[in-house]
């Protein structure tokens, strides 16, 4: 470790102000998750000649999402990348998300085998594939799904083709030695559910403003907190602001689907603070109704 960006690191998550926002955001829970940011920095020699505060607004990240940062876990990593750290989302990270909103009554994603696969059907998107069965043989694709509480239901897969073909576009150290995580073979199938769990919530699924927060966060470096930077792939803000657009789309649809109240309410905390003004005047027109 430099040693300038060693005593950075600790007196910057040791000063009173991030103690502070830390406990704000994560009560009792914040010296624990302070303690496990460092050492996850002392346990990574490219973290710890990484910017630190990159590696501060990673960490905040986290927090806000209040996702942990154990790499055994799943659910979130700061992972360093040509001396900034980015701050990645886990599969197992928007699967959380996701059930908090409430909106969620079943979601999953899987690696499918060669000994399950049949067929997949683009256009009625029906997989024929025997999930009883152990999985033996090659991964052949992934295959991510949601019901939501009000009876909607969806069902997404991708070919290994497809994932890699992804990874080769939209990450310019795919194939270059160990600077992604697609290069490692147990990273790159949760790379690759996470990718495909992740495309499905954002084109159809509900996200909360929790999940847009991810999605915008998601493989980015913070030089300032909230300012993403995708070093990775100049192309994934356009991708994301999309999607969020496509999401706020959707959340209208569902607005104006709502028949009653007790309907209406159950949105009420995946709707950004800019469709408030679209929900109230549908709440007003129920009322009245």
């Amino acid at each position: 470790m430099s040693a300038t960006n060693q005593k950075t690191a600790l007196t910057l998550f040791n000063q009173t102000n991030v103690q502070d926002k830390f406990e704000k955001l994560l009560g009792k829970k914040a010296q624990g998750f302070i303690s496990s940011v460092l050492q996850i920095v002392n346990g990574n020699k490219l973290l710890q000649n990484a910017d630190p505060m990159t590696v501060y607004n990673a960490a905040a990240t986290a927090a806000v999402l209040d996702l942990p940062i154990d790499p055994n876990l799943g659910f979130a990593w700061i992972v360093p990348y040509k001396g900034k750290a980015q701050f990645q989302m886990g599969w197992k990270g928007f699967v959380q998300l996701a059930l908090r909103t409430g909106q969620y009554k079943a979601i999953n994603v899987t690696e499918v085998y060669e000994n399950q696969f049949k067929s997949f059907n683009r256009l009625t998107e029906e997989l024929d594939a025997d999930f009883n069965k152990y999985g033996e043989g090659e991964i052949v694709g992934y295959a991510s799904y949601f019901k939501l509480n009000n009876g909607m239901e969806k069902l997404t897969y991708w070919s290994r083709n497809e994932i890699e073909k992804h990874a080769k576009k939209y990450s310019q150290s795919y194939g270059k030695g160990s600077m992604s995580p697609w290069n490692d073979k147990e990273q790159f199938h949760a790379m690759a559910k996470k990718t495909v769990l992740k495309n499905m919530i954002s084109k159809w699924g509900i996200m909360s403003i929790e999940m847009q927060t991810a999605h915008l966060a998601d493989q980015s470096v913070q030089k300032e907190e909230g300012s993403y930077d995708y070093v990775d792939n100049s192309n994934t803000i356009d991708i994301e602001a999309e999607n969020i657009n496509e999401e706020e789309s959707r959340i209208k649809l569902f607005i104006d689907k709502a028949d009653t109240l007790e309907a209406l309410e159950q949105l009420k905390e995946s709707v950004p603070e800019q469709l408030m003004f679209y929900y109230e005047a549908r709440e007003d027109e129920l009322q009245i109704a």
